[in-house]
């Protein structure tokens, strides 16, 4: 059987980009998959985080994800608190949510797992999870967004 992409030792983290990487962290289903990664990516050098947003509507989950991020990113230290950083997270954020929720209903619940990582002077935060109206309505959705800081 092959290896899993989120556990296979060979795959070279440096060659792969900021933004698969990200998206990699974010699409992890187990709390095992998730920490083996984060390992793998500590001794890579990467900065990251992981968080997780859940909103009832557009408007309550783009406020909630807005404010995770810039949370996230700055306890852990993946940004420093300087403009230009701020400014390509804030824009790489952006850029995952509008991926995640085109074309859903403003009436449509989103949980999402936001995986942020940091690669010398590039940024990439990374959404995945699902939305529905109702449980049976239930999709996965995804978004990515890469900036240069």
């Amino acid at each position: 059987m092959p290896e899993d992409i989120f556990t296979d030792e060979t795959l070279p983290l440096s060659q792969n980009g900021v933004g698969f990487n990200a998206l990699r962290l974010a699409m992890t289903r187990t709390l095992a998959e998730e920490e083996e990664l984060k390992r793998r990516y500590g001794q890579a050098g990467l900065r990251f985080v992981v968080t997780e947003v859940g909103g009832n509507t557009k408007r309550d989950f783009q406020e909630k994800v807005s404010r995770a991020v810039f949370g996230a990113a700055l306890n852990a230290g993946v940004i420093e608190k300087e403009p230009h950083e701020v400014h390509a997270l804030i824009h790489a954020a952006e850029e995952a949510k509008h991926g995640t929720i085109v074309n859903t209903s403003s009436e449509s619940n989103l949980a999402v797992k936001i995986a942020i990582v940091r690669e010398h002077h590039w940024i990439a935060v990374a959404m995945f999870g699902e939305s529905a109206i109702h449980p049976i309505t239930s999709h996965q959705r995804c978004g990515l967004g890469v900036m240069n800081i």
